[in-house]
């Protein structure tokens, strides 16, 4: 039995006890992988896991090509070689104990579902935060959650940001949500609440890579990839509205970098209100970063139909709205979507 060290959050790459319940899935080596190393292809193969426990799944014999374990990770495989590969819940799923906790949830079917979160809820455990997460709540909802990893969370919203994430249900719709998130074919809108009048036209793009902050570790930044790492970034932005303190704006995710619109807002000079690490303040009766998700759409990876849903603006929104002297009509911000966030 492997231990966890219940000072650090548990790791995907920890492989579960044996005897745990596993699946197994059959695949194919398709064209584009001949010749690739057995751990990468394997990456492509089954999204969802990273390659450092698929690394030690082919060394546990988890792995078989052509009927015999694979036990090597750096071996080559070929275009149309079939194998198997046994899947096992990972400790992450394991590890932390299930909490019923009240979930407010927009959609839902056998294969995955969306939840409105609620501002102030972490979305995976981690010191400081080791139970009342998101994570925490799936677990107690749904038995199956323990077979995946992080539960079926697929993407995350920031602790105080509120809005709609999508959660898979099953191994086959993560995996799909992964690839279609990867591929940028999940529509992600944002309503944010900025400090200072908006200038220049309603709707801008900003196409400025993220990464690290050089100078603060704990944040990040816009940086120049020809000096720093990160990677490239891209934000629609639209001012809706107009307040002598600010603005309202539509953010539209083309990427999903860390911390991707709290940095693109600061770096037109429009911070989020009450977004310190990014130059806001508390304003507007705020005390939590004025974003929320409001809008998610795609197809869906079961049925192929398209689902397009959105969560009105909470109360603490609506109140900062109001006391700016802005109007908030949820038609005007579900109407005119920009050419980027059609799903």
């Amino acid at each position: 039995m492997i231990a966890i060290d219940p000072l650090q959050p548990p790791s995907e790459d920890l492989l579960e006890e044996p005897g745990a319940e596993a699946e197994t899935r059959a695949f194919v080596v398709d064209a584009a992988l001949h010749g690739e190393r057995l751990d990468r292809a394997l990456a492509a193969l089954v999204p969802g896991f990273s390659r450092s426990y698929l690394q030690q799944l082919i060394e546990e014999g988890a792995v078989r090509l052509r009927g015999s374990a694979a036990l090597k990770p750096a071996q080559k495989v070929r275009a149309g070689e079939a194998g198997e590969i046994d899947l096992r819940p990972t400790p992450q799923s394991q590890a932390f104990l299930p909490e019923p906790l009240p979930l407010a949830v927009v959609h839902e079917d056998e294969h995955l579902l969306v939840i409105d979160k609620p501002a102030g809820l972490v979305v995976h455990p981690a010191p400081g935060n080791w139970s009342g997460t998101l994570l925490n709540a799936l677990l107690a909802r749904d038995a199956g959650a323990r077979m995946l990893p992080r539960a079926g969370i697929v993407h995350r919203l920031d602790k105080d940001t509120s809005g709609l994430m999508v959660v898979a249900r099953t191994r086959a719709a993560m995996e799909r949500l992964v690839q279609m998130i990867a591929a940028r074919e999940v529509s992600r809108q944002y309503m944010a609440l900025a400090h200072r009048p908006w200038e220049g036209p309603a709707m801008r793009r900003v196409d400025a890579a993220i990464g690290r902050d050089p100078r603060n570790r704990l944040r990040m930044a816009v940086v120049d990839l020809q000096r720093h790492p990160g990677k490239p970034a891209a934000t629609v932005l639209q001012r809706m509205q107009q307040a002598e303190a600010g603005c309202a704006v539509r953010c539209t995710l083309e990427t999903g970098r860390t911390h991707q619109i709290r940095v693109h807002l600061a770096h037109t000079g429009h911070p989020l209100v009450a977004d310190p690490l990014y130059g806001g303040v508390p304003a507007a009766g705020l005390s939590r970063q004025a974003l929320h998700a409001f809008r998610l759409a795609f197809v869906h990876p079961a049925t192929g139909q398209p689902l397009a849903l959105h969560a009105p603006l909470p109360p603490d929104l609506r109140a900062a709205w109001a006391s700016w002297g802005l109007r908030y009509n949820e038609s005007d911000w579900l109407a005119s979507q920009p050419p980027a966030a059609a799903a």
